[in-house]
């Protein structure tokens, strides 16, 4: 039986089926299990999160007392007589956008609990250990949560990784434009969780490769570059053996690496054989990693990596790529930009009316090769007086802290 329960009625040997409010504001990367510790007590009730739902088929149920007394954290013996309700009782917070200087904030945050929850999971399976993958529900949630408030936020944010937190921050990113692009193909709200959830566990199987390959600072050999084509079975099996039996999930595992053409791995389907959900995880995993920086080559920047991208011919399915455009942007937040009045700029928001025309902050002259005055300037409007001329990279005109521009001072 689920009951919805104060946190401060919270005693050791309850089974803890949720948190009640958002994910990053709890300090668990579990969401369901026996509280057999009294020092993660303190930490629950010294949290924020002021209602949890417990599970008393599976764990202790309330005492029965009279409402005078008090719980005690130390002695975590004692609790009050409390009004239940079931957890289905709950009504869903309603989700309104956020100006994108917000939600980058927001987004953040995130993040950085993201990387935490990911990087136990990861540390988890190289233990041996099985992992329930229900646990990283609430995360995939709070990262769908974001991308309805503002779709290009996080997703712009999350490319920024350091070389050491690729791996974990890659799952983070690709799940989080796994929601878009689902949102973007018209899929349904479970088809939309399925996706990040794949997204986020697309490459599980890299817990079983080597840290010294994975972190390699040069070029993989062939019998390295191998080994770590073995990570979409390895992901699978190991899923497998922890029976999660969400289709989706193991399919993406399975299947990110193939390509339209049959030259992907590990089975060279081709075209219809290879699912929908494949299909966008494919297109997520490849435009992460060509953007991000790894230990032997600095990432494309955003709007050059679509355009590549768009030239390889049968490695991507066209409808879902199209899709996948649309939701990111033809000018990604973090792309630079050339001006037709010669200027350079770093798109900084999508603009409401159209892709073609975001809005920009301006700060280098290419005539005069050097910075000038920051301007924000919203293209879509007839008093901008510019437009842009096509993609361009900072780092032709010497330039390596455009991220600076966009991004928030905390994030």
């Amino acid at each position: 039986m689920l009951k919805t329960i104060p946190t401060n009625q919270v005693i050791v040997g309850m089974h803890i089926h949720a948190l009640k409010g958002a994910w990053v504001d709890h300090p668990f990367w579990k969401t369901k299990f026996i509280l057999d510790d009294i020092q993660d007590l303190k930490k629950l009730q010294a949290s924020i999160i002021k209602e949890v739902v417990i599970d008393t088929s599976k764990g202790l149920d309330v005492p029965e007392v009279h409402s005078a007394e008090v719980v005690n954290i130390d002695q975590a013996e004692s609790t009050v007589q409390i009004e239940t309700v079931s957890a289905k009782e709950a009504v869903a917070t309603k989700i309104e956008k956020n100006a994108i200087e917000v939600e980058l904030l927001q987004a953040s945050k995130i993040i950085k609990e993201s990387k935490r929850a990911v990087a136990s999971m990861f540390k988890d399976v190289r233990l041996g250990k099985v992992v329930d993958s229900t646990a990283v529900i609430p995360l995939v949630e709070e990262i769908a949560a974001s991308i309805k408030r503002n779709e290009g936020a996080l997703i712009s944010l999350v490319r920024l990784k350091t070389q050491d937190d690729y791996t974990y921050m890659h799952s983070v990113a690709v799940c989080a434009m796994m929601t878009a692009l689902a949102k973007e193909l018209g899929l349904g709200d479970t088809e939309i969780r399925q996706a990040g959830l794949a997204g986020l566990m697309h490459d599980i199987g890299k817990a079983a490769i080597p840290l010294e390959v994975l972190n390699k600072p040069g070029a993989l050999t062939e019998q390295e570059f191998n080994l770590v084509k073995l990570h979409p079975e390895k992901g699978h099996a190991f899923m497998l053996h922890a029976q999660i039996e969400d289709d989706v999930s193991l399919d993406v595992c399975l299947h990110h690496h193939e390509k339209i053409d049959g030259s992907g791995y590990p089975k060279q389907l081709k075209g219809d054989q290879i699912s929908i959900f494949a299909k966008m995880g494919a297109v997520c995993d490849v435009y992460d990693a060509v953007t991000s920086n790894r230990p032997y080559k600095d990432g494309w920047e955003p709007g050059v990596s679509l355009q590549r991208m768009a030239q390889w011919k049968n490695h991507f399915d066209e409808t879902v790529f199209k899709a996948f455009v649309k939701s990111v942007g033809i000018y990604p937040i973090g792309s630079v930009v050339l001006l037709k009045s010669g200027r350079l700029a770093v798109v900084i928001d999508q603009s409401p009316k159209t892709l073609l025309q975001p809005i920009v902050k301006v700060f280098f002259s290419t005539k005069s090769r050097a910075r000038i005055q920051i301007e924000i300037v919203d293209l879509s409007k007839p008093s901008a007086m510019d437009e842009i001329v096509g993609h361009e990279s900072a780092h032709t005109w010497g330039i390596d802290d455009v991220h600076e521009l966009w991004t928030p001072v905390d994030a």
